[in-house]
């Protein structure tokens, strides 16, 4: 980051800074009671089901070969930084770190052709962006969590990094967003971020460890407002069994681990999801923002709670405001929702009164090896949130501290998780093999009731339907690749690099038009 670049992000960190937090607050509430009158007037009622997507990628280096040092020829896949103006010559948007770049697609309507549309969108713009990144020597690359930092780095120094001006820690690769810098150097700044995964150590000035991690987020936008806290309270049933399925991040990059932390160590009491430890680091106060919703009563609870968020970033007013969008009659609280970390969570917005929405965004699965994995998720949490609202599901009475206690053990366990649930029967079980079913069924279902043939369904679902039947999921082939490696008698950083190698190499060739299935 160039000088002058550095001491003019310090200076728009100072100006966020100066703003009183306390006014920032009550402008929050004031938007509160605004949404709140047009949620009376059924401003943000769809009268039918939207779907949206977001999907973040990290870039590594691509043609950087090395058959000297064991691996064969094979791509060494270190991280690398994306120019800004390569961001918007493929249109995609800049993220926490210089090396992320995500995609949002457009709103669909909840049918067949919706969820086709998603599906071409993203394959389209991202062969689109493959092309390009790849005549600047890099790619970009699906995946929750990446191991190998620069060539030439370390992942503690690549995160770590600051510089300090005008008394304020500016981290040298995180993306040019005031706001994002503004984190670590409000009311909290003397807070260090701690990396909470198991066996693992990690302090850093700034938000930067969260840049280890990209996700999917399937996005829900309800056809009436008001049934909000149904599909919210659903949805966050979920988590546990959906997350089970998706983990995708055993292995942190080796230099984080503690000293004498070996593969079989990781194996037998690593997390199978590290992205939700990464994440959570931003819990620096009594009050966690990176957690599980608590259930809603009512729509207006889930405004309020938006609203009476801790207060993160007070921005000043005249930046918010866009000038030619109907969500500018509630800035604040729509730039809360940015801060508002929960793994469900409800927004409200619009660019027109037309396009007003609320929707739920769930924001727990990690970036799945390829898209078929990833729209597979968007097609059963669209198809779930159709169906379990319409069937009356008695997963509902699934008490919240047990969909906590569900969504943690997905995090240790992954698929193995031992997972409580209700079944349409009413009949409470912890036999994975049922939990499964119902859900997947369940998102059949909720998509043949949407429009798509029972055959188009259920080929939408056959990757996690696969993962279920052979007991696979991303986070344990790598770590059973990571296993041959070391079997062969490497060392335990080199086992770990060799894994992520041996994802990206299966990736090239599967991204776009295969499936996780094609790598089992």
């Amino acid at each position: 980051m160039a000088e002058r670049g550095v001491d003019t992000l310090a200076e728009r960190v100072e100006e966020i800074l100066r703003v009183d937090s306390e006014e920032f607050q009550e402008r929050a509430e004031l938007d509160a009671e605004t949404v709140k009158s047009e949620l009376a007037d059924g401003t943000f009622d769809n009268h039918q089901s939207i779907v949206g997507f977001e999907y973040e990628f990290y870039a590594v280096s691509q043609g950087r070969w090395d058959a000297g040092d064991g691996t064969g020829g094979i791509s060494r896949g270190d991280l690398a930084r994306v120019p800004r103006r390569l961001l918007r010559l493929v249109g995609f948007e800049k993220e926490l770190g210089l090396h992320n770049a995500e995609m949002t697609t457009s709103p669909q309507p909840f049918n067949t052709d919706g969820l086709r549309a998603q599906a071409a969108e993203v394959r389209s713009r991202l062969r689109a962006a493959l092309e390009t990144t790849h005549q600047e020597g890099m790619r970009l690359v699906s995946d929750g969590l990446w191991t190998a930092a620069p060539a030439g780095e370390t992942a503690g120094s690549y995160v770590g990094d600051v510089v300090t001006r005008r008394g304020h820690a500016i981290a040298t690769n995180m993306s040019d967003s005031a706001r994002y810098h503004a984190m670590a150097n409000g009311p909290n700044a003397d807070v260090t971020f701690d990396l909470p995964a198991p066996l693992s150590s990690l302090e850093a000035e700034t938000v930067m460890p969260v840049s280890l991690t990209t996700s999917i987020q399937p996005h829900y936008q309800v056809p009436t407002a008001s049934d909000i806290p149904v599909y919210h309270d659903y949805a966050v049933r979920l988590v546990g069994p959906l997350l089970a399925l998706g983990v995708n991040t055993p292995l942190l990059p080796p230099e984080l681990y503690d000293d004498g932390v070996d593969l079989e160590t990781v194996v037998a009491d690593g997390a199978r999801e590290n992205r939700v430890h990464a994440f959570e680091i931003l819990n620096t106060t009594d009050s966690p923002k990176v957690c599980l919703p608590q259930d809603l009563d009512s729509v207006e609870q889930a405004v309020d709670r938006v609203a009476r968020d801790d207060v993160i970033v007070p921005m000043p007013e005249e930046e918010l405001v866009d000038g030619n969008r109907f969500d500018d009659e509630f800035a604040t609280l729509r730039r809360k929702h940015g801060t508002y970390w929960r793994w469900v969570r409800p927004v409200f917005d619009g660019g027109s009164r037309a396009a007003a929405n609320a929707r739920l965004e769930f924001r727990v699965i990690p970036a799945q090896p390829t898209v078929r994995d990833s729209m597979a998720f968007l097609a059963a949490f669209a198809g779930l949130m159709e169906c379990l609202p319409q069937r009356r599901h008695p997963a509902a009475s699934l008490s919240w501290e047990t969909a906590r206690e569900n969504f943690r053990a997905a995090v240790a366990d992954g698929i193995d998780a031992d997972l409580r649930w209700i079944t349409n029967e009413g009949v409470e079980t912890t036999d994975t093999e049922r939990v499964f079913a119902d859900v997947l069924d369940h998102a059949e279902a909720g998509l043949v009731g949407a429009g798509c043939s029972e055959r188009e369904a259920a080929g939408m679902l056959e990757p996690l339907r696969h993962r279920v039947e052979t007991r696979t999921t991303p986070a344990g082939w790598k770590l059973d690749r990571a296993r041959e490696h070391a079997d062969e008698g490497r060392s335990f950083s080199a086992a770990v690099r060799r894994a992520q190698q041996d994802y990206l190499a299966r990736q090239r060739d599967t991204l776009l038009d295969g499936s996780f299935v094609d790598w089992t």
